[in-house]
């Protein structure tokens, strides 16, 4: 049943205690976000009036769960004082999301806003901001708890306690060590500390057991964060400099987010439209990314049909051609989609490099062949009964050899080339696979038809 404006209001206000009363807090601000999206779609103006009257440390929480495109009208209604009081609520890894956010939509607000914030934390978020938003800095938390290698466990835990108290740091699942001089020497999780004594030292931790000295760099590839993370089981990245300095974290959070988004950006990107754009309320704006592919795909179709107006001829003198040719391309560009969608899924997991490509290809095109032979057999089989004619069988049987082997060569060659340019491989791959695969197909159908039927 749909709920009305005042019902959502009821349940927000109940949500807003058991906040206040410790219930579960992460779970009280996600809820709260999703009764708002609810008051939004019914009342914008009501939906703005709620979030304002949510208490500063909630509405902080809140604002970093809403979707896109309600956060970009709240941010817009909230004046920069009343921003800069949020955002010091806020991590720094989701204040720096926000404040970039306002420099999109207006950068006099951003500055605004910056110097309305604490100074120190002002630095930070700018240094924050200024990663460009495919690298590890721009998804870097700065609080972190760490541990000095020649302190004991006691010494540390008293450290942390004292940060809780002062809300210096949510969660602190793990801790970092580092020597006297800030350096990153490992990580464990903060349940293995109760295998410890109080007493003892980090430096007998790490010399008895070791610890995990995995990182990054702040300037290192969003896509290296995502491939540590699967291959190590990690569930936060520590970042540090050249030399060694920890700077922050990247928590589950923002890793799993990555995730999500790369595959995403895969589905979209091989469908030609843009995850921006399909968000985007602008019905314009999605329609002129889409038409954009389209016309590219209109004219690899134009060059397709320029092929077979090369053989008009041949298809009037046997009509059966111009029923069986849809079934050649068509069998081409799915064996190639098969390949194409592999390999491009590969590259993005770091399962394969651009210069592993003669291996990729050979078992790509030997797996082409393979399933080439067999459906060549099968419709040359289908084809001599349909129409009567033997030889029209090896026609489209040879031609359904050398289009699968075409889509499977193609299909693995084309993102390896385009990642090895330096360009997303799922974009665009499809089309110009489409091309290969229609141009290649009914030029050797046709041409196959040309020679041995005529």
């Amino acid at each position: 049943m749909d709920r009305n404006i005042d019902d959502l209001t009821v349940e927000i206000e109940r949500r807003i205690r058991l906040f206040q009363e410790g219930m579960d807090e992460n779970a009280q601000a996600y809820e709260i976000s999703e009764l708002l999206e609810e008051a939004r779609e019914l009342d914008k103006s009501r939906f703005l009036e709620l979030l304002k009257s949510l208490p500063e440390d909630l509405k902080a929480e809140v604002l970093s769960e809403l979707p896109k495109n309600a956060q970009e009208e709240a941010l817009e209604a909230i004046d920069a004082k009343e921003l800069a009081e949020i955002i010091e609520e806020m991590d720094t890894d989701d204040a720096a999301d926000i404040v970039q956010q306002i420099e999109e939509m207006d950068e006099e607000k951003a500055e605004e806003v910056l110097d309305e914030i604490d100074e120190e934390d002002s630095k930070v978020i700018r240094e924050l901001i200024s990663y460009d938003e495919n690298e590890a800095g721009a998804y870097m938390q700065t609080e972190l708890f760490k541990a000095y290698v020649d302190e004991t466990v006691a010494e540390s835990i008293k450290r942390l306690k004292e940060m809780k108290s002062r809300g210096e740091i949510d969660n602190a699942y793990h801790v970092f060590i580092v020597d006297g001089k800030e350096r990153f020497l490992g990580m464990m999780p903060m349940e293995d500390l109760v295998l410890h004594g109080p007493n003892e030292v980090y430096r007998n931790i790490i010399d008895k057991e070791g610890v995990l000295t995995v990182s990054v760099h702040p300037r290192e590839k969003i896509d290296k964060v995502i491939e540590l993370a699967g291959n190590y089981n990690m569930n936060v990245i520590p970042v540090t400099d050249e030399f060694g300095i920890l700077l922050g974290r990247i928590t589950a959070d923002d890793i799993y987010d990555l995730m999500e988004k790369q595959a995403t950006d895969q589905i979209y990107g091989m469908a030609g439209v843009q995850e921006e754009s399909e968000e985007s309320e602008n019905i314009i704006e999605a329609g002129k990314t889409r038409a954009i592919w389209l016309g590219i795909n209109l004219l690899t179709a134009i060059a397709a049909s320029i092929v077979i107006g090369f053989f008009d001829s041949t298809i009037q003198s046997i009509v059966a051609l111009a029923v069986l040719m849809p079934i050649v391309a068509s069998m081409g560009g799915n064996a190639g989609t098969q390949s194409l969608t592999v390999t491009v899924r590969q590259l993005a997991l770091g399962d394969i490099d651009p210069t592993e490509a003669r291996k990729v290809i050979t078992k790509e095109v030997l797996l082409s062949l393979g399933n080439g032979l067999i459906y060549a057999v099968v419709m040359g089989t289908i084809a001599w009964i349909w129409f009567d004619m033997p030889m029209l069988g090896v026609v489209i049987g040879l031609s359904m050899i050398i289009n699968l082997l075409a889509a499977g060569f193609f299909g693995a060659m084309i993102p390896l080339v385009l990642k090895g340019l330096g360009i997303d491989p799922a974009v665009g791959s499809t089309v110009l696979l489409t091309t290969v695969t229609d141009v290649v197909g009914f030029f050797s159908f046709l041409g196959l038809a040309t020679m041995i039927l005529l």
